[in-house]
């Protein structure tokens, strides 16, 4: 007879219990906010095994696509066959490493005796003290910070995998599906996703959700605009902005940044709380990007220095105080869990380290567990290792043309000539990125001070492999720092800071924007970027 499979436990199989019935007796949790009637659409789950073995999508249900269920809804109708499931809660490895800046704090709300002002206004009275959140809307993850905005001091940080992924892996594809016939969707469960995080931290920091007076939340365009409830369409399609750049462009808005109420976001703090996102860059360069400026103190920087924010879309920016040039690069999931056969995010289980020793692979995983597929920071080691050994060339192209290469033997876990074709091209849009960026600023490794790379993904790359085979741009090593979780840093800056919110204002407004499609060599410097080699130090 069958069983129902999740987080590495399992419990036999009963005809009429539903996977939420499962979650419990497994201990593992579900969030829900209906009293398990559908009605909420929190309780996302993704079948990876055994779907035959449940009851037909219902109309409730009719939101999800593919292999995603309601766990309330979801009911066994067969012990034929095993059942494993997972929530879209996974924990991700906690990134709260970053570049740190010292700012003098000056945060908007302001204690008077057992009040709280902002703006010289009254808000409400003290309970427990005065704190802030700051939070990423990453498209894979986000991470969230809950603040002391009287001593400056992070009491929590919390991370969970992004629940819209059911979807789509990237932002094109979840524009499309918020701009089809479930539009609202993704919104929900974000927002859904938000509140019960926060309910976590203040739980167990001892306070209350109410202590919460200032949010600031920062995403990619796409994230950002799903989260404030902006329609996307015009994102995903000629001229690529959001209508929020497009009001502002033609004079209807001052600032591309976005401030709502709590209450009329739907976030559970305290209600009359402002959700500060900063200003927007252009087209796919969001206010994370914005962030991340912040976090480098590029609005200090008189030598040129260079940002490359790594994820399913990555960012570039080059320059200094005076001027920058800023792209972005759709590289796709390829290095964060997607397209490849055995790719995942950076959870327990995943490769997060290989070497290529006498033809055979040595691995390490995060956590020291059982091999689960093989993440980011596993891949540029894998793809470098390979080439290294003279197991693949430049065009990655196997030794003896075979059709894979196993970094897992024991768990049958192979790289094969699909996946590399895919890493192949995600690698070549960061290349293109950087390159294009480098040669519209006129700037070179030689010349550029320092490389900053941003993001959970970047911060775990050997910068030797991700150099060797074209990932980043071929900077010595001693220039390179890793700024860590800089989008999170930034956001908490502007959190602690009315300063830092009015200095990234003024300073997206000194960026110039390439667009990487309408460059006319575009094509031959992304072919260039396919070849797993360094990229020349020289850019022309």
């Amino acid at each position: 007879m069958g069983k129902v499979f999740s987080d590495g436990k399992s419990y036999e199989s009963e005809v009429s219990n539903t996977i939420f019935d499962y979650a419990d007796f497994l201990d593992i949790r579900v969030p829900t906010a209906c009293g398990r009637t559908g009605e909420c659409h929190e309780c996302i789950v993704e079948i990876r095994k055994g779907m035959e073995s449940l009851s037909p999508v219902n109309d409730v249900e009719s939101f999800l696509r593919g292999n995603y269920r309601l766990a309330c809804q979801a009911t066994v109708v067969s012990r034929e066959s095993d059942i494993e499931f997972a929530t879209l809660r996974r924990q991700p490895r906690i990134l709260t490493d970053s570049i740190y800046r010292n700012i003098k704090l000056d945060p908007l709300p302001s204690r008077i005796g057992d009040s709280v002002y902002i703006n010289n206004s009254q808000i409400g009275n003290i309970r427990n003290g005065i704190y802030g959140l700051a939070g990423d809307i990453g498209t894979t993850t986000i991470v969230l910070n809950i603040v002391n905005l009287e001593t400056g001091h992070i009491e929590s940080t919390s991370s969970f995998e992004n629940p819209q992924r059911f979807g789509g892996s990237d932002v094109m594809n979840r524009i499309s599906y918020d701009c089809g016939d479930n539009s609202g969707e993704l919104r929900q469960v974000l927002i859904a996703a938000i509140n019960f995080e926060i309910g976590e931290m203040v739980k167990e920091l001892g306070i209350h959700r109410r202590d919460i007076f200032d949010v600031v939340l920062v995403g990619n365009t796409t994230m950002r605009d799903i989260l404030y409830g902006v329609h996307t369409e015009t994102i995903g399609e000629k001229p690529y902005k959001s209508t929020i750049q497009l009001e502002y462009e033609s004079g209807i808005r001052d600032t591309t940044s976005l401030n709502l109420s709590a209450k009329d976001l739907g976030i559970r703090v305290f209600p009359s709380a402002s959700v500060y996102s900063g200003p927007l860059i252009s087209c796919h360069i969001g206010s994370d990007v914005a962030a991340d400026m912040l976090a480098i103190s590029i609005d200090e920087s008189i030598d040129p220095i260079m940002l490359v924010d790594v994820g399913t879309n990555t960012e570039v920016i080059v320059g200094n105080k005076d001027g920058m040039f800023a792209t972005s690069c759709p590289a796709g999931p390829a290095f964060e869990g997607g397209e490849v056969t055995y790719g995942m995010p950076g959870y327990e289980g995943a490769v997060e380290s290989v070497e290529i020793i006498d033809e055979k692979p040595s691995i390490r995983t995060i956590g020291n567990i059982e091999v689960q597929g093989i993440c980011g920071s596993g891949l540029v080691d894998l793809l470098a290792e390979l080439r290294k050994s003279n197991l693949m060339d430049k065009l990655g192209v196997l030794k003896d043309h075979k059709n894979q290469y196993f970094f897992a033997p024991d768990q049958e876990m192979s790289l094969n000539r699909a996946d590399i074709s895919a890493l192949a091209q995600a690698k070549a849009a960061n290349y293109c990125g950087q390159y294009i960026a480098m040669r519209n600023s006129k700037s070179n490794p030689n010349n550029i001070s320092k490389l900053y790379l941003a993001g959970g993904f970047a911060n775990y790359i050997d910068s030797d492999n991700a150099k060797a085979i074209g990932f980043i741009a071929n900077f010595d090593s001693e220039k390179i720092t890793k700024a860590g979780n800089a989008s999170l840093h930034g956001a908490t800056l502007m959190l602690m800071s009315k300063t830092m919110r009015t200095t990234i204002e003024e300073l997206v407004k000194k960026i110039q924007h390439i667009e990487l499609e309408t460059t006319p060599d575009f094509f031959d410097i992304f072919v260039e970027g396919c070849m797993f080699q360094p990229m020349t130090d020289h850019v022309e």
